[in-house]
């Protein structure tokens, strides 16, 4: 009850937001998603994920048309692949992680005149967001059984987002529902059309029962490319 209750305030808080705002954006986009998996954070370019976002964006002027506050509610896949071999051949064996969130990013947007009603943007800001679904899918062929395909459901924990340093439900093959983390963001708007580029890097640990925060291994990383349309 505690995590729908917060998802809710959190989802109202972003609506409200977005009803006192001047415009607002419907936004798509590609995510080129990866987990790290090095202690500073670095990940492996093998393992990147191709999964997408969908969503809502809006901006709210900050006394000025320089600087403006931009909330959003978006839909999001995230995850990463694991991939050896050739495909058909023995040995061969891909594996893709691929969870999807409900994600509140609040970005604050710097906007500077190109000509016209032309501006390029360039900001910054938290996010957080719930894991809702996904899937993992795995392929393979086995030298005397030959060619295996099965996919599950992804597990989330049940836990608790204001308990830091604890987490309820955890077990094997059980992620995190609570990722939270920073964005940067830039790209050209118009009157009507945005385009952008966005990085989310996370700060919470995935893997259920990852207690220390001593390093940056196993956390989200995401590259986005996104068209947006402003009514």
């Amino acid at each position: 009850m505690k995590i729908k209750f917060l998802t809710l305030t959190a989802a109202f808080v972003s609506f409200g937001m977005m009803a006192q705002a001047q415009k607002t954006q419907i936004r798509g986009g590609v995510n080129l998603a990866n987990v790290s998996v090095t202690d500073n954070g670095r990940v492996d370019k093998a393992n990147q994920l191709t999964s997408f976002q969908v969503g809502i964006l809006t901006d709210i002027p900050l006394g000025s048309n320089v600087l403006t506050l931009q909330p959003g509610l978006l839909y999001t896949g995230k995850g990463s692949k694991v991939q050896k071999g050739t495909s058909g051949q023995a040995g061969y064996f891909k594996q893709t992680f691929n969870p999807q969130y409900l994600e509140l990013p609040v970005n604050l947007l710097f906007k500077a005149p190109i000509g016209g009603t032309s501006r390029l943007f360039v900001g910054a800001g938290p996010y957080v967001a719930m894991g809702i679904g996904g899937k993992t899918k795995t392929e393979g062929t086995r030298a005397l059984t030959g060619s295996y395909s099965y996919e599950r459901d992804i597990t989330f924990s049940n836990d608790d987002p204001t308990t830091f340093n604890e987490e309820e439900g955890t077990g094997l093959g059980v992620i995190r529902r609570f990722d939270y983390g920073l964005n940067g963001t830039a790209g050209i708007e118009g009157k009507s059309v945005v385009l952008g580029v966005n990085y989310g890097l996370g700060l919470a640990k995935l893997q259920s029962g990852t207690n220390s925060n001593a390093d940056n291994n196993n956390k989200n990383r995401v590259l986005s490319l996104t068209l947006g349309f402003k009514f």
